[in-house]
């Protein structure tokens, strides 16, 4: 038997000891799709280059948020956030390479409530934090906590690293480096996650058994690793490197400096490296499109897309060379915006656009809510359902993004970021109306007195509400009245 016969084998074991009666479409399955360092260059998000069919078929059937935002752009502190439903000051997780119970033993993740109510959850490929690509094909710094069953796939991308180029030589999750790879998409990590997802949905439809299913792929996450095809899609004269205005940096404070001229070896690219580094971006963004599309095909073709809600996202933004950066960890739009998509049962409105302000905090209350069942009290983020259940409402006024020493607030207009106490580090104010790519810094002008005022206190409240200790275990439970899952055997 192959792996991935053993893989389906153990799974089935492990459902028909945990197989509860159907509720029906009340209690419906979950998909949560993550992709990694995923921007907004997307097709259903205005890019009028690269090409995610597949994505954008998912928006046509349900609810696209058009200003959706993370809560820190790295990858260990949004996803221990999300995961939690708790913003980074509550979990304590501000950097990579921490377990989450590290920091907040007690906590109660999204799929273990979901394990509470009957679910049986499911991760294949990376959902916590992984060191990429040194831990594919591990379970990296997982939450065993949270699952039924897990699956870590390997491929390809990881057996060839020493064919991967690197602007810094055998480094390459922290750095920009790819490779147009050999051979198909199934040999690939992410094609083989797809393959298990098939796989399990395809036993799924045979079953009664509730699911909670997390499809976690690397890519686009740096290196970026493709089969060459889809390089090809993307022609390097056809590549557009975005400019930054002459004098550009005299107008930010030091700590913006510093985020976005961090990495010395990604400054001032040649113009030929940088459109290989789009082309690859882009390239990455494609290949998991395919990979989400046979996960998508396969949810429809076994007419489970009738009972289960799929909820589409990235940890985080990601620069391609804008305000002068590559990659992410900054508090402009490119870091901290990011594409959710949400379609399903319950979704009423199908095709639209969402242009109220979302937190990927909203997740976890929004899931419980969708699908019937209790929500933790604890939780800092509130439901978008009724922006499902009619796009044109808003739940909040204003989304919040922290990143070492500052914060960001963003509302529907502006942009308002301070660093260090008080802003006592510097400010930075941006008006979309006039200027959606943030390259003109309005504070201190003349005339923006009242804006910034009134920002800053809108800043500093959020904050404070970031900041609030999170209920203990015991008194979830007490309000809750369920029992926590053990970690998966």
């Amino acid at each position: 038997m192959n792996k991935y016969g053993l893989n389906i084998a153990c799974f089935c074991l492990a459902l028909l000891l945990l197989t509860t009666p159907a509720r029906g479409i009340e209690n419906p399955n979950i998909l949560f799709l993550i992709c990694d360092d995923l921007n907004c260059d997307i097709g259903s998000y205005g890019h009028p280059q690269v090409k995610t069919p597949h994505i954008d078929r998912l928006a046509s059937r349900g609810v696209l948020f058009s200003n959706a935002h993370c809560q820190y752009p790295l990858c260990g502190p949004s996803r221990a956030s999300f995961m939690s439903g708790l913003y980074p000051d509550q979990t304590l997780v501000r950097r990579n390479a921490i377990y989450i119970r590290e920091r907040i033993p007690n906590v109660l993740t999204i799929p273990q409530a979901f394990r509470l109510d009957g679910y049986f959850a499911v991760r294949i490929g990376k959902v916590f934090h992984y060191n990429v690509p040194r831990h594919i094909g591990t379970s990296g710094h997982d939450d065993p906590y949270s699952w039924n069953y897990t699956i870590n796939p390997r491929g390809r991308d990881k057996d060839e690293e020493d064919k991967i180029f690197s602007l810094d030589p055998n480094n390459f999750g922290g750095t920009l480096s790819w490779l147009a790879a050999d051979g198909t998409d199934n040999e690939q990590t992410d094609g083989i996650a797809a393959t298990e997802a098939v796989a399990l949905l395809k036993r799924y439809s045979h079953t009664n058994q509730r699911f909670f299913m997390t499809v976690g792929l690397y890519r686009p996450h740096t290196p970026y690793v493709a089969p060459r095809k889809y390089f090809e899609m993307y022609p390097l004269d056809t590549v557009r490197v975005p400019d930054v205005p002459d004098g550009y940096l005299q107008q930010l404070p030091n700590p913006a400096i510093m985020s976005i001229r961090r990495k010395e070896n990604q400054i001032e690219l040649d113009t030929e490296i940088a459109r290989q580094v789009i082309q690859a971006y882009y390239a990455s963004i494609s290949f998991a499109d395919a990979q989400l599309g046979r996960v998508l095909s396969a949810l429809k073709t076994t007419g489970l897309d009738k009972t289960t809600i799929v909820v589409f996202t990235s940890d985080h933004g990601y620069h391609m060379g804008e305000h002068g950066h590559w990659q992410k960890t900054t508090l402009f739009e490119n870091s901290t915006r990011v594409p959710l998509v949400i379609a399903g049962p319950g979704v009423l409105q199908k095709g639209v656009t969402a242009d109220g302000l979302a937190e990927l905090v909203d997740i976890y209350p929004t899931m419980s809510d969708m699908a019937g069942q209790p929500k933790p009290k604890h939780l800092s983020g509130v439901s978008l359902r009724p922006m499902l259940e009619d796009a044109s409402n808003a739940v909040r006024s204003s989304a919040l993004t922290q990143y070492s020493n500052g914060y960001s607030i963003r509302t529907n207009r502006y942009r308002y970021t301070q660093w260090g106490p008080d802003g006592g580090l510097g400010a930075e104010l941006y008006d979309h109306e006039s200027d959606p790519a943030e390259l003109v810094n309005i504070y201190g002008r003349p005339g923006m007195e009242d804006v910034q005022m009134e920002m800053q206190v809108r800043l500093n409240s959020r904050i404070n509400y970031a900041k609030q200790k999170p209920l203990g275990i015991k008194q979830i439970l007490e309000i809750t009245d369920r029992r926590v899952p053990q970690p998966n055997p």
